[in-house]
């Protein structure tokens, strides 16, 4: 949807150029991933170093000679560090943000510091695996991914990451809260795509969306007799361009599938009343095109 817009903002009609946009965005992802999920290993990596620095201090405390290490040994950090999938991503995509900026893990680890989430897992020395994973969870859930700046940050490296994030973070909250105690392989970078037909998806909707505007804007302008073509949003016609295509031209899609996914990006990009307005129009126009018998999907429960 978003490189369609983009492509109308710009005038371009070079698809060729646009789709490999379209698929570098999408590959950033799994950067976006890795240095969201890599923040932890070194926020716990920087808090070992200053640990062990604090307790060479001629004058060191006796709490700084023999700190609390609850925090700097809980297990899902270690696994996270061990781990051979996630070292292997960040070594291949040559992910060293951290490295680069490393005042923004002193940033987040002292605010993790500072939080009542960490005083409390900090009130006694005893680490058990349920309790680090369900710690580590929270830490990332309620204070690394609501912090502004490092949203800034991420931002400012990568524009197309402002809509990613949410998806990337509630991905890696799911692989914490499922990593298991004593399974050596339980945690697996993910694939971008499931397999070749998931990412042949993407390329076929856009394309087949790009190519077919003309002939998708004609199935829904005498379904709006009460709008000006000109006053729909445009992002409201590209949802409804698109969501046109799938009924028409992806068999193996469900009809109600295509409902709900593009009422949800509607509610999410345009304005509060397009998934009213998207809802009335795709509903009228999948009764017409059943009864014309122009809908036709492959497979059982596709309607």
């Amino acid at each position: 949807m978003q490189s369609i817009y983009a492509m109308h903002q710009s005038g371009s009609d070079n698809l060729e150029k646009e789709e490999k946009f379209l698929f570098y965005s999408i590959d950033n992802i799994q950067d976006l991933y890795l240095i969201m999920l890599s923040s932890l290993i070194e926020i716990c990596k920087t808090e070992a170093v200053y640990l062990h620095k604090s307790s060479l201090k001629h004058l060191a405390t006796p709490e700084e000679r023999k700190p609390n290490e609850k925090f700097i040994k809980n297990k899902i950090f270690q696994i996270l560090a061990d781990n051979n999938s996630l070292s292997i991503a960040l070594e291949n995509r040559k992910i060293n943000n951290w490295s680069l900026n490393d005042d923004y893990i002193l940033l987040l680890l002292n605010e993790v510091k500072a939080s009542e989430l960490y005083a409390n897992y900090m009130r006694n020395s005893v680490n058990t695996f349920e309790e680090d994973r369900q710690f580590v969870a929270d830490l990332f859930a309620e204070v690394i991914v609501p912090n502004e700046k490092l949203y800034d940050y991420l931002e400012d490296d990568k524009l197309t990451w402002v809509d990613d994030i949410p998806v990337v973070n509630t991905q890696i909250t799911k692989q914490l809260k499922a990593i298991k105690d004593g399974e050596d392989y339980n945690f697996r970078v993910p694939k971008l795509f499931k397999d070749i037909e998931d990412r042949d998806f993407g390329r076929d909707l856009f394309r087949k969306t790009v190519l077919n505007e003309k002939d998708l804007a004609k199935e829904y302008l005498d379904k709006t007799p009460n709008w000006d073509s000109e006053r729909i949003a445009e992002i409201d016609t590209i949802i409804l361009k698109m969501a046109i295509c799938e009924f028409l031209k992806f068999p193996s899609i469900p009809v109600k599938v295509t409902l709900n996914e593009y009422l949800e990006i509607a509610k999410e990009y345009s304005t509060p009343k397009s998934s009213i307005f998207i809802n009335g129009i795709l509903d009228n126009l999948v009764k017409e095109l059943n009864t014309n018998k122009r809908i036709v999907k492959a497979g059982r429960g596709l309607m």
